[in-house]
């Protein structure tokens, strides 16, 4: 049997907020900076979607459909399309309708919900999953979580909203001795399929292809194909974000060119194959279940959620926004609950976070803040103005 290669990218631009300060607060509910939304998604457009878009399309028909690729697009990003570049929606959908591009399910607003609320969550899911309807004209079978988060109880809700596969890392503390090159399933629901990122190949592409120091530099798609087929599992699953391609990594770098041609390498031989999520779990079956009893994710040398939630300012911004949610359930005001949307995203939590040490300077590299405490200072400002509107639209309900 020939081995899997399941190449998975994340399509996320946040909703970034303008700088609000304190006096704004009961005057001004404009929350999000425009001209940054804008400016920067025109940047990672030129850089990053279009050509790589282009590349794919491309390997698709010149393998003649052996190349095949997953998306997760956020609604975040979905909207900033809409809004400011509508021809990278026609670029997903010409990949699309190829018929080897499979497009995922998530949070509609990338956000943290599945931690805190499953009415949220599951309002989220449905709502991304009706806008990739809306836009591509097909329904995902496959779920990922915001950021790969993953725990047996969120495994549990994504197959009660009808997902039989779902993404996640393959943390080394749930692992064990295991490999994730395999197909896995729920501990507690063995009928959710389970397809764990291998962090360390998809980390070799993801942060480790421009620097001159690493001691496999430069990485050769010759080269990469032989890691791939040498891993000991039946599949391998290179998860990473799009934007990696062009924007965190420069197309000066090779990159781009790396990824056009990797297809090349890989179906040479004949012993490997590219697979969709959906077409791994129906080719390779479960050889047990996994028991996650707390959330693991892609981010971190710690592989849980404390990237967004490990200090008290990110606890604080997160509880305090959640803590709203039965107020707004007696509203039915459109624009709250738009706001609301945007104010989970868990970018906003990322920015907050005081680690340093190891996976501090990859913090650093996307936070547009000088320092955490900028961050929190500026949301809790927001978010303040949130609540006036909030308790005002309370006040005034019949």
């Amino acid at each position: 049997m020939k081995k899997s290669i399941c190449l998975y990218f994340q399509v996320h631009q946040p909703t970034r907020l303008r700088q609000y300060r304190f006096f704004d607060i009961g005057k001004d509910s404009h929350y999000y900076d425009d001209y940054a939304n804008r400016t920067i998604l025109k940047r990672v457009v030129e850089k990053c979607y279009l050509p790589m878009n282009e590349a794919l399309l491309e390997a698709i028909k010149k393998h003649k459909g052996k190349f095949r690729v997953a998306f997760s697009i956020s609604g975040s990003a979905l909207e900033q399309f809409d809004r400011y570049t509508p021809e990278v929606i026609d670029s997903f959908r010409e990949l699309v309708e190829t018929g080897c591009v499979e497009l995922l399910c998530e949070t509609y607003n990338h956000s943290l919900s599945s931690l805190v609320s499953e009415s949220e969550f599951k309002f989220q899911v449905e709502k991304h999953k009706e806008a990739i309807k809306e836009h591509f004209g097909v329904t995902p079978k496959a779920f990922r979580n915001t950021e790969l988060i993953y725990s047996d109880g969120i495994g549990a809700m994504v197959y009660k909203l009808g997902f039989k596969t779902m993404l996640t890392e393959g943390a080394r503390h749930i692992m064990g001795w295991r490999s994730p090159d395999y197909v896995y399933s729920d501990d507690i629901c063995d009928k959710l399929n389970l397809l764990l990122r291998n962090y360390t190949l998809s980390d070799d592409i993801a942060f480790r292809f421009d620097n001159k120091g690493w001691s496999e530099w430069p990485l050769t798609t010759e080269k990469y194909a032989g890691w791939l087929n040498a891993a000991d599992g039946e599949i391998v699953n290179l998860f990473m974000d799009y934007e990696t391609f062009g924007e965190h990594r420069s197309a000066d770098s090779g990159i781009i060119d790396f990824m056009k041609y990797l297809p090349d390498a890989v179906l040479a031989d004949g012993s490997m194959e590219f697979a969709t999520p959906s077409e791994v779990v129906k080719k390779h079956k479960s050889v047990g279940g996994l028991s996650v009893p707390e959330p693991i994710s892609w981010a971190d040398e710690e592989r849980d959620t404390s990237a967004w939630l490990g200090n008290e300012l990110q606890q604080d911004a997160f509880n305090k926004l959640y803590g709203l949610r039965e107020k707004l359930s007696l509203l039915d005001d459109a624009a709250l609950w738009e706001d609301f949307g945007h104010l989970s995203e868990s970018d906003h939590l990322y920015y907050m976070c005081t680690k340093f040490f190891a996976d501090g300077e990859v913090h650093k590299y996307f936070n547009p803040y000088d320092t955490p405490f900028e961050a929190f200072i500026n949301y809790m400002n927001v978010l303040s103005d949130y609540i006036i509107r909030v308790n005002e639209a309370i006040a005034v309900k019949p």
